[in-house]
């Protein structure tokens, strides 16, 4: 440590480093070194059933944040300043990417109506609720400086979940319905959250008549449907170019960094044209998944899976100790520290207004999606809706930007209810972070067990064309195989999905086009000629 103060004094004394390039510095350095805490505290705590990385980066962020408090002698907590630019623009984009390049495509797709259900329908019915609920709860309270705009602003910030935390919490292997239905929500979610967030920014909505209302529906299926186009175009063009030029038989290098900087370009053009840029990248890793990924050698296979996973982690991590630093932040609880009753209680009904405005779509949502399902396999339990309304209930970072781009000003804010909405947003998402996070991993193990997980996780892939021909033919009766009868032989004929029509278009016109699994390119003596061979 003597070394490198020496060495940054020396280099100040030079006039190469200023006073605040050395402070930038030293803020990295710290923080670099409670991110690599985080990474080795979260292995030794990978075997808990109640801790995982987010919870242990907020933990290690708030302890942190009491350090700075200490050393500082209470002039602040953090050694960096929230910034909304950051996390949209630099830390969201990976961990989105990489949800929808990682994810089982056929799980998500299959639920594609639930999860688009849930995530638009849903997130409108709950910021109806919560809306409502802080237009008559908290409009009777003298908070000051609040109107019919930020009510709706609450609306909409506490009706983004936090699908960065359900990553860590949910694990795909072990129950991929819910983690597809939850997560696949949570994006969509997201979205939703931000697009209303927008639109209240934008429309007059304390004077709603049929013209705005019909404006807010078109401009929410507008940014919807462009959003997830321009992420499929993207990763199209993606896989068209690798596939055409192929890079691999010179460099790899040339395949990895494309694949990441279309993804990210793909994000920053939906920013650029006013759209949402989670839609976009997490549809165009989808499309990476399905196409570029295949085209590409073996080591950049390899390459790219791990560095995607690699960036999405820390990401992760940054983002938690982010938030857990910045919620000690002394001139946000300065403004209610004169009454600290009153912050606790406006806490206290927004997350009572979470609850229920998220059970109020999860449950007559989940009935209404049960009666599209013919399958009862397909169908979502009781059980499963308690979790899938649990596992919804963590709000985080999303939450936290749309509160300071809405309530605050570079970080701060001077008015004592935006100071009072700033520190209840954070104290809501400490709470339902640590509080439903740790709660989540037990809950599902005791209302879903390790027998049924396996069991779901079995029936939800196709079955093999063995599996399909065998009952077809038999039955058993008392260890006797005998021919099935006429009428029960032809109602067990497998009804032929969408996926099936899907797959054919796609073998036919897609492929031949864009590459895809079993794509070889044609170059003698190439590496994916050697290693990589079709189905």
């Amino acid at each position: 440590m003597a070394v490198s103060s020496g060495f940054m004094m020396a280099l100040e004394r030079m006039g190469i480093l200023t006073t605040s390039d050395h402070a930038s510095v030293v803020s990295i350095t710290i923080f670099i070194t409670l991110l690599c805490a985080c990474i080795v505290i979260g292995h030794l705590l990978e075997e808990n059933r109640w801790m995982n990385e987010s919870i242990t980066a907020l933990i290690i962020g708030l302890c942190t944040g009491v350090i700075i408090l200490l050393t500082t002698k209470g002039k602040s907590s953090h050694i960096l300043v929230f910034s909304e630019d950051l996390f949209f623009i630099y830390l969201l984009p990976p961990i989105i990417f990489n949800a929808g390049f990682q994810v089982k495509k056929k799980q998500f797709f299959r639920n594609f109506v639930t999860i688009t259900l849930f995530g638009a329908v849903g997130t409108l019915i709950s910021f109806v609720v919560i809306s409502l609920g802080a237009i008559g709860i908290l409009g009777k309270m003298d908070l000051g400086g609040l109107d019919m705009g930020g009510f709706l602003a609450i609306g909409a910030i506490f009706s983004a979940t936090d699908s960065v935390c359900t990553l860590q919490v949910l694990n795909q292997d072990e129950t991929p319905f819910l983690y597809s239905l939850v997560f696949g929500e949570g994006v969509v979610n997201d979205a939703t959250s931000v697009v209303l967030f927008n639109a209240i920014q934008s429309f007059d909505l304390v004077h709603m008549d049929t013209a705005i209302a019909l404006r807010f529906v078109w401009n929410f299926l507008y940014l919807f449907v462009m959003s997830t186009l321009l992420g499929v175009l993207a990763g199209l063009l993606s896989a068209y170019i690798i596939k055409t030029l192929y890079f691999g038989r010179h460099s790899t290098d040339r395949e990895v960094s494309l694949m990441m900087l279309m993804a990210y370009l793909s994000y920053m053009l939906a920013e650029l044209l006013d759209l949402s840029g989670i839609l976009t990248v997490f549809f165009c890793g989808i499309l990476m998944s399905h196409y570029t990924w295949h085209n590409v050698t073996e080591s950049s296979r390899v390459t790219t899976k791990h560095t995607f996973a690699t960036l999405s982690f820390i990401a992760e991590i940054f983002i938690f100790l982010y938030v857990g630093m910045d919620a000690l932040d002394i001139e946000k609880w300065r403004f209610v520290s004169s009454s600290p009753g009153e912050s606790i209680g406006v806490s206290s009904i927004l997350l009572g207004l979470v609850l229920v405005g998220r059970a109020a779509f999860v449950f007559p949502l989940s009935f209404l999606s049960n009666l599209m399902k013919r399958s009862p396999e397909e169908k979502i339990l009781f059980k499963k809706q308690v979790v899938i309304w649990w596992a919804g209930l963590m709000r985080g970072a999303v939450s936290m930007a749309l509160a300071y781009n809405k309530f605050a000003s570079s970080g701060n804010t001077q008015l004592r209810g935006n100071a009072i909405m700033i520190t209840s947003t954070i104290t809501v998402v400490l709470f339902s972070t640590v509080v439903f996070g740790l709660m989540t991993k037990p809950l599902i193990r005791l209302l879903l067990p390790c027998g049924i997980n396996r069991q779901n996780s079995v029936s939800s892939e196709p079955p093999t064309p063995n599996e399909l021909q065998t009952p077809l033919l038999v039955e058993e009766d008392g260890g006797l195989a005998r021919p099935r009868s006429g009428l029960r032989m032809l109602l067990s004929i497998p009804r032929r999905s969408v996926h099936h029509y899907w797959r054919k278009f796609d073998d036919a016109f897609m492929r031949p086009v864009f590459g895809g699994r079993g794509f070889v390119p044609f170059v003698p003596g190439s590496p994916t000629e050697r290693s990589v061979h079709p189905w």
